[in-house]
């Protein structure tokens, strides 16, 4: 591996499993893929020390990091870690204030605690938390996205995702965002690049975008 070789770590959304990232293509050697998983959280653990379990993955310095929905937020988490040379997240929010109004009243009310009960048995269930309402019509194809199906988890991640504050972001994050986001519209989002008829997984249906346009995103000083 050259010495110039750009480490990319990605990390997949709620549950998903790194197949997200299958088309996902930048040029070798200058880039390298690496894909991160999703871990059993600890007893009562925090999102800030679960992100400093993870960070035990990264093998590499000056590393960019890619984190989509909930594992854009673990991303931003990882960074307070570690050094990176660009951070990125897509479709994901870096704001307590872009979060949806569902989301803000299911914090102040609790009400994602009466969720994860049913989650672990109905994918249907699992698959619009991870990929948004319109997920029903092609749920067969994104069942192999989800391989996270652990009631642990799944109770941790809704709370900590329902539940995040984060109220500044480094200036130099880079946000990739739809336009047609059903999870995290994007009415709420700000400072971000905007993709036209991009969906809550347009990593997966919109990955010419993202093979053509990432190496210039990682390059740019």
């Amino acid at each position: 591996m050259s010495e110039t070789t750009i480490h990319v770590y990605l990390m997949p959304g709620m549950a998903a499993s790194p197949k997200i990232f299958e088309y996902i293509e930048l040029p070798s050697p200058q880039f390298k893929l690496h894909y991160l998983e999703w871990l059993i959280p600890e007893r009562q653990e925090s999102l800030s020390h679960y992100a400093l379990r993870m960070c035990e993955k990264i093998k590499h310095k000056n590393i960019v990091l890619i984190g989509v929905s909930f594992g854009g937020v673990l991303v931003q988490e990882m960074s307070k870690f570690i050094s990176v040379r660009k951070l990125i997240i897509i479709s994901s929010v870096k704001l307590q204030s872009e979060l949806p109004k569902q989301m803000i009243i299911a914090k102040a009310t609790k009400a994602y605690k009466l969720v994860p009960t049913q989650l672990a048995s109905k994918i249907d269930v699992v698959a619009k938390y991870a990929f948004g309402n319109n997920v029903a019509k092609r749920l067969e194809l994104y069942k192999k996205y989800l391989s996270v199906n652990d009631s642990k988890y799944l109770s941790w991640a809704i709370e900590k995702m329902v539940c995040w504050s984060n109220h500044s972001y480094p200036k130099d994050l880079i946000h990739i965002h739809g336009d047609h986001d059903s999870v995290f519209p994007i009415k709420n989002i700000k400072d971000c690049t905007i993709i036209k008829g991009g969906t809550h997984i347009m990593i997966i249906n919109k990955y010419k975008w993202f093979n053509e346009n990432l190496p210039r995103i990682i390059l740019e000083e």
